[in-house]
């Protein structure tokens, strides 16, 4: 499909320059090309939107054009077992071959593709895209001399290494699933996943460091293949110096099995063939396992490295996550080396591994330009340099882009982090299901005025609507349920492992026609959509329907307060009141009913009597999980008296023992 000619934005290599060009809208907004100078096109946000909802198809298989296929697709969408929709059905490819290959076929072979950036063990590591490649096609083979093959299932325990991207590259270039589980996850958790995917092979690595902490994983595995139902034929152990491991009958050492295999080449499969499972965080009883395909997927990170991210071949991304969540997958692993860029895999924290300028040291010494991580290492680095005093040691000039993800951006943390940097700071919303960003700021497209508060409007391909609990529309700026129109685009979630009906009742029941996102909030008069939280978080104090994402927006602004969180906790009288738990940043010496007073105070004049927040604490630590979401959903089981139990994904239990009395207490008035 084509159109009319359209005004665009053409960057230059460093984007510090822009002139007009002229191009078809949807060539523009899927055109990357491989050169070493990352030229690309764009059309207005306006124009590439639209031409993303009135021809879907035409856009999509316009976007497809930037993939290698071994087959071409002729069609986009198959709509024929709805609400089971599958994207570019009759197309074959490999995703492996497209994010190694093809970069070297084309004369990128010695561009860094991958740099391991480990502070907790002082190391710096870079490999070229051939050299990737090479590692890669090398595991691929030892994992197929152990029998793994096309649709074999294989799970990866491992710590941020870059053998955990290597193994999951390995695993797309020879057609076999993979899901990775975090490392360090609890045996119990990890049984569970082994047997839900039910692997062939499991691969894991002797220990991982979490921050001054060496966690020994192997012991961590056997005891999950004990627990578990199924046994996995065979566990390749990385053995890392820290912490070696003892390895049993059914072990493998990886550097012995690697060094006897010959490398694999790539195996084409069809487009809506799986590429791995990610199991959602915090699950308890059977996963719940989300399929990616391979096609749409490659699609549609290639199309958002450009378009939303500004990320192109030769050019440098440091995603602060970690590969066992959907982050990891999508912008450690994947985008970046789909679109020919050099990513960054570091194993350490935002804080502590050794102070919080790393990210700044990361940025500098690797050339960044695009960041991405999540609110809460910024609300961390925060705490810790209240002043940004940090940044001063490191040249900064190529960072051009912060992007922010993984929980609500609060408005403070937004403009700490612009004032800081003076760059643009991106608030984006996705989630694990959907593979990549539905509402942000494209700065590769069109760079839209920012809102506090808000992560901008829906990308191309992502119809998102508000509704009533009826499922009619809400006005602008009246809050009600987000949800998304079907089909999703290319790269969403397509089913859940081996369960379609659960993925029916999760996420397709509720309103006919649309997936539930499960966060709620409000679209303005300009289209900007604004997310205050998961449903549940929207809390019913005597009748009036309130948003604790908005109690915390206020909580937030006060200048001592560097996070909080809002729950509501059950009450006789009035069915629920708000309770809200603050960490005060670093330097803060002040008493904390001083505060806590001004917090209840500044509460009443922005939100107004009606909120009826009148419990704040001063804690020392807000529990979280290991991804930087606080557990607002077990406080608030706690708070009701109820024996919550402890989340799989928690990063440090030790803050919810702490915080249990507090939580406990039966008086809600200060």
């Amino acid at each position: 499909m084509t159109g009319p000619p359209v005004s665009g934005i053409l960057l230059d290599q460093v984007g510090r320059h822009a002139v007009l060009v002229s191009d078809t809208v949807l060539h523009a907004a899927t055109r990357l090309s491989l050169d070493a100078t990352k030229e690309y096109t764009m059309g207005t946000y306006e124009d590439v939107f639209r031409a993303s909802t009135e021809d879907p198809e035409g856009f999509w298989l316009k976007a497809a054009e930037a993939i290698d296929w071994d087959v071409t697709p002729r069609r986009a969408l198959d709509s024929s077992g709805a609400p089971f929709y599958r994207w570019f059905p009759d197309g074959r490819l490999n995703v492996c071959f497209n994010a190694l290959d093809r970069h070297v076929d084309a004369g990128r072979a010695q561009q860094p593709a991958l740099i391991y950036d480990s502070p907790v063990t002082d190391t710096r590591r870079t490999y070229t895209y051939a050299q990737l490649r090479d590692e890669v096609a090398a595991f691929a083979g030892a994992l197929a001399q152990l029998g793994v093959g096309h649709g074999d299932r294989v799970v990866i325990y491992m710590p941020m290494v870059p053998e955990a991207a290597i193994a999951m590259l390995a695993c797309a270039r020879i057609g076999a699933i993979h899901s990775v589980v975090f490392g360090g996850f609890a045996p119990r958790e990890l049984a569970l996943r082994i047997d839900d995917a039910a692997p062939k092979v499991v691969v894991s690595a002797s220990c991982g460091i979490e921050g001054k902490r060496v966690i020994a994983y192997k012991p961590l595995l056997d005891q999950a293949i004990e627990l578990a139902a199924h046994k996995p034929q065979k566990s390749v152990i990385l053995q890392r110096p820290q912490e070696p491991a003892e390895l049993g009958p059914d072990d493998l050492d990886w550097a012995d099995l690697v060094a006897g295999a010959p490398p694999a080449d790539c195996v084409p499969v069809p487009a809506t063939d799986p590429l791995y499972i990610l199991y959602t965080s915090g699950t308890t009883g059977k996963p719940k396992g989300v399929v990616r395909d391979c096609g749409g997927y490659a699609v549609a990170l290639h199309w958002s490295m450009g378009a939303v991210y500004d990320v192109g071949p030769g050019e440098t991304m440091f995603t602060g996550s970690d590969v066992g969540w959907v982050v990891g997958h999508s912008y450690i692993v994947y985008a970046p080396l789909l679109a020919g860029a050099t990513t960054v895999l570091y194993e350490g924290k935002p804080v502590g591994t050794p102070d919080a300028g790393q990210f700044w040291r990361v940025a500098a010494e690797h050339r960044v330009k695009t960041m991405f991580t999540a609110p809460t290492a910024f609300r961390a680095i925060r705490k810790e340099d209240p002043l940004g005093t940090l940044t001063s040691g490191y040249d900064l000039t190529g960072l051009r882009h912060l992007f922010l993800a993984g929980e609500r951006l609060d408005p403070e943390t937004y403009h700490w982090a612009s004032d800081l940097l003076g760059i643009p700071v991106i608030d984006h919303w996705w989630q694990t299901e959907t593979g990549w960003p539905i509402v942000a700021n494209p700065m590769g497209l069109e760079a839209a005025p920012l809102k506090p508060g808000s992560p901008t409007r829906p990308l191309p391909g992502w119809d998102v609507r508000v509704l009533d609990p009826s499922g009619a529309p809400v006005p602008a700026g009246v809050d009600g349920a987000i949800v998304v129109k079907l089909p999703l685009p290319p790269g969403a979630l397509p089913t859940l492992w081996d369960d379609d009906d659960r993925y029916v009742a999760s996420y397709l029941s509720a309103y006919d026609g649309y997936y539930l996102t499960g966060d709620s909030g409000h679209i303005d008069d300009d289209g900007y959509v604004f997310v205050m939280g998961r449903t549940d978080d929207v809390i019913n104090v005597a009748g009036h329907r309130l948003s604790t994402g908005s109690m915390e927006e206020a909580l937030a602004a006060h200048p001592d307060v560097a996070e909080c969180a809002v729950i509501g906790v059950a009450d006789s009288l009035k069915g629920q009141v708000p309770r809200g738990f603050v960490v005060l940043k670093a330097g803060t010496d002040r008493e904390p009913g001083e505060v806590e007073a001004e917090l209840v105070q500044l509460v009443r004049e922005r939100i107004g009597a009606v909120a009826s927040l009148k419990d704040v604490a001063v804690v020392a630590a807000l529990p979280k999980t290991r991804s930087g979401k606080i557990l607002r959903k077990t406080m608030r089981g706690i708070a009701d008296g109820h024996d919550e139990p402890i989340p799989s994904t928690v990063d440090d239990p030790g803050v919810i023992e702490i915080l249990r009395p507090v939580l406990r207490r039966a008086d809600h008035t200060p």
